[in-house]
């Protein structure tokens, strides 16, 4: 975690932070050994890693698990058509305002976290043991918690229309959402978080999924809201968002974010650096849908040596991350690792 801080406040960390995450899907899809022999060969991105016994078998959330609708506390029904991929909501809890107040209520921030029931008096109390032993716990909302959440109570088409329309009753949902939000927040920021997570998805292959005009009128104020906790207490704020966010850029970071997650081909490499290099920390998602799924070991090494190159400075202010999913040649997975590892010294 110091390494990892030295990069995002540009202290000259002792190497880029890199982070390799298997999805759980991959473990059904790939021979678990190969998967165990790469982890064990490549001990700079799995330094703690032992190998598991024989029988292990992977522990699927709910609304990942294939073929059994979950419904979250909020109300929203989750499906999805393979184990260990995050299912999509099709079942909409609020896709009629009539709803509102009547047969659906916000989920207590009490008891949940909105996608899950949580124990948080169990919860801080872990969190002070880890203190008092010198480590360290990150806070983090749930994926999709403002803008994404809003799509699966009342459907992304709806939504836009809401906005769109200036429908009174999706202000004070939206009021109604930040305060259920800031009650999670609150509990990290409370508790000595060391740092605190956003993740939400707001773009797409090209462009965001609302207007920028949208975005600053609706979905903004509320970031700033539920941001403000932790930018008080000085605690580094990390921004995620997959998809295509240029336009969305200036005012995702402007709220006080210390690192930002984005995409790196979707956004382009030469934009990012550009507009980030040696200002704010990037937390590079490396390209999964391209050139490590369909391109060669030699294309691979070339793409995050480019990338270590452009962004990267001695000071700090590059944090890589790559999300292995089904469908990636074993030998181009191997090529991921060895790449990361070959370049986490390396400094542009």
């Amino acid at each position: 975690m110091s390494n990892w801080l030295k990069a995002i406040n540009f202290e000259r960390p002792e190497q880029i932070p890199m982070s390799f995450v298997i999805n759980l899907a991959c473990w059904h899809h790939y021979n678990k050994e190969d998967l165990f022999d790469l982890m064990e060969e490549h001990k700079v991105l799995f330094p703690y890693f032992k190998r598991p016994a024989a029988d292990w078998q992977p522990k699927y959330a709910p609304w990942t698990l294939a073929d059994a609708p979950y419904t979250d506390p909020m109300g929203c029904v989750w499906h999805t058509s393979e184990n260990g991929i995050t299912g999509t909501v099709l079942e909409h809890p609020l896709a009629d305002w009539s709803a509102y107040h009547t047969t659906w209520h916000m989920a207590n921030p009490d008891t949940t976290d909105g996608l899950r029931e949580v124990d948080w008096c169990e919860l801080k109390t872990k969190w002070k043991d880890v203190k008092a032993r010198g480590g360290s716990f990150g806070g983090s909302l749930r994926h999709g918690h403002t803008f994404l959440q809003l799509c699966d109570l009342r459907g992304y088409d709806n939504l836009l229309y809401d906005m769109m329309d200036e429908e009174p009753l999706l202000d004070e949902l939206i009021e109604e959402l930040t305060e259920f939000n800031l009650k999670l927040v609150k509990n990290f920021v409370d508790n000595g978080c060391s740092h605190m997570a956003y993740p939400e998805d707001l773009g797409m292959q090209v462009g965001p999924m609302l207007s920028p005009d949208m975005f600053y009128r609706y979905i903004k104020p509320a970031y700033e809201k539920i941001m403000k906790p932790a930018r008080e207490a000085g605690i580094p704020i990390h921004m995620h968002s997959d998809g295509d966010i240029r336009t969305l850029a200036d005012g995702l970071v402007d709220s006080g974010v210390a690192v930002i997650n984005l995409q790196d081909l979707v956004n382009g490499i030469d934009w990012i650096a550009e507009k980030f290099r040696g200002r704010i920390c990037v937390d590079l998602d490396i390209d999964r849908q391209q050139i490590t799924p369909y391109g060669t070991p030699e294309q691979i090494d070339a793409l995050i040596r480019e990338e270590v190159s452009k962004i990267s400075t001695p000071e700090g202010g590059l944090c890589m991350t790559y999300g292995l999913y089904p469908g990636v040649p074993l030998e181009n997975v191997k090529a991921v690792m060895d790449a990361m590892e070959k370049y986490t010294f390396y400094y542009s």
